[in-house]
């Protein structure tokens, strides 16, 4: 597979910015594209003339970083053919257990499992399976326990939901995804916030559909904004609930204001999360016709992957009907211990949340401590902190990084044409020590960015 120039220099966007000498920066982003699977393994990059013809810059500066990456072994090199994307020898992903030990991995957002409760829940889940034998199994809709528990979870929250407008599904991405299959078409707009989450930005792409970010502010939402760019839009994708990655929560007055003139998707996963006062009531009590969708993976646990869709029965009909082509339905086991969890209200436990609570003023703290120059935000709820350095040196931070020990996400990962190389998603998921011990590796990595280091290490996943 070829990249051309082009595609090369969109993923680049403004690698120009920062200190240094130019070529090392360039080195140091196209390092970083292939940690973060961006640059694909075995794929041939554009020639040092069409790349350096399409960023504007001499060949020899091209030529000197790729040079960098042949040297790093991030490239390979044959007489009379382009370089190809590689990784160092013995590079590997590491699995979870040896990562955990080796690591502090602040890429992922994700709550430690609760184990005794997850175990009971599947043999609760284990001992009404059997009066699901009888059937196929194969439920696009999702079984009626589980679908009746989700309704009940809106009407505790002060929504009227039955049984009817509930799809299950395989997590909330995967209802993203069957969303987006059904309700657009290549070239259609969808307006995002911007920041927001990595793979909702992944799944509208894979769709082609042209993406309008409007920035997030300091207060949170710009509701004129938003409602100006969905006048022309085919969908709008929403967090109102401790949005990822900012942590921000859409108060009452602006849910109610918030309202677009394209089809809404509010993504609620992290609605269960508040560390200080529960959030408002859901966004589609003000605008009924939005469609909501929500999982258990960071209430619970990432492994249980359950997610849905909340929406008319018409337009559920419609996901119906487009899901065959991805999949023929969700596990029902997982499926009944689901609905154990949600009748027994478990996704927002105080023991849980004392917890994250006590995680993030341990993080804050400690970044205050041995970082002051970082500004840094207070979720309400939600489990991440948005922090932004007075310097765009993120891409280089995360590149960096992992020589130290540490796995970042950058900033540039939640938004698109390269925006945010000034801010970080710290996760707060961690327990106290283990934070503490990740700002201390953090403290190093941007020690060794002031003395010119650059990293060489693994691609990463968010979560």
């Amino acid at each position: 597979m070829k990249i051309s120039a082009y595609g090369v220099a969109k993923m680049l966007s403004n690698w120009d910015d920062g200190p240094g000498p130019a070529h090392r920066r360039l080195s140091d982003r196209l390092t970083l594209l292939v940690l973060d699977g961006r640059l694909a393994l075995g794929a041939t990059v554009p020639s040092e003339r069409e790349l350096a013809a399409t960023l504007g810059i001499s060949r020899t500066t091209v030529g000197a970083a790729y040079g960098t990456l042949v040297r790093n072994n991030y490239l390979s090199t044959q007489e009379r053919s382009r370089a190809t994307v590689r990784l160092p020898a013995g590079q590997r992903v590491a699995d979870p257990a040896e990562r955990a030990t080796t690591t502090a991995d602040l890429s992922f957002a994700a709550p430690q499992a609760p184990g005794e409760i997850l175990h009971s829940s599947f043999a609760a889940a284990l001992e009404q399976l059997p009066r699901h034998f009888e059937r196929h199994g194969y439920d696009r809709y999702g079984i009626a326990e589980l679908r009746d528990a989700i309704a009940s979870w809106y009407q505790r929250r002060g929504l009227a939901t039955s049984r009817d407008q509930i799809l299950v599904t395989n997590g909330a991405q995967h209802a993203l995804a069957l969303l987006a299959r059904t309700l657009l078409a290549p070239r259609d707009r969808v307006v995002i916030e911007h920041p927001t989450y990595p793979h909702a930005i992944t799944t509208l792409l894979d769709r082609k559909a042209v993406l309008v970010p409007v920035g997030m502010t300091s207060d949170g939402w710009d509701v004129a904004q938003l409602r100006a760019a969905a006048r022309t839009a085919k969908l709008a994708f929403l967090i109102p609930d401790f949005q990822n990655p900012t942590g921000l929560l859409l108060s009452v007055d602006g849910r109610e204001r918030l309202k677009l003139a394209c089809p809404t998707i509010v993504d609620e996963t992290l609605t269960d999360l508040w560390l200080d006062s529960p959030p408002p009531p859901p966004y589609a009590v003000h605008h009924p016709a939005a469609i909501s969708i929500g999982s258990v993976s960071k209430s619970i646990w990432g492994g249980l992957r359950i997610g849905w869709i909340r929406a008319t029965p018409a337009l559920l009909e419609r996901v119906n009907q487009q899901r065959p082509a991805i999949d023929l339905g969700t596990a029902v086991v997982e499926q009944l211990a689901t609905a154990n969890l949600l009748d027994n209200k478990l996704t927002h436990r105080t023991d849980a949340i004392d917890q994250l609570r006590l995680q993030r003023d341990t993080l804050q703290q400690a970044l205050h401590d041995a970082l002051p120059q970082l500004e840094v935000s207070t979720p309400t709820g939600g489990v991440s902190i948005w922090a932004a350095f007075p310097a765009a040196i993120s891409s280089r931070l995360a590149a960096t990084a992992p020589d130290h020990g540490l796995t970042l996400a950058a900033g540039p990962r939640f938004g698109i044409g390269g925006a945010f190389e000034r801010h970080l998603r710290l996760p707060f998921t961690l327990p106290p020590d283990r934070l503490l011990d990740a700002v201390g590796k953090l403290a190093r990595t941007v020690e060794a960015i002031a003395g010119g280091s650059v990293g060489t290490h693994r691609p990463l996943d968010i979560a």
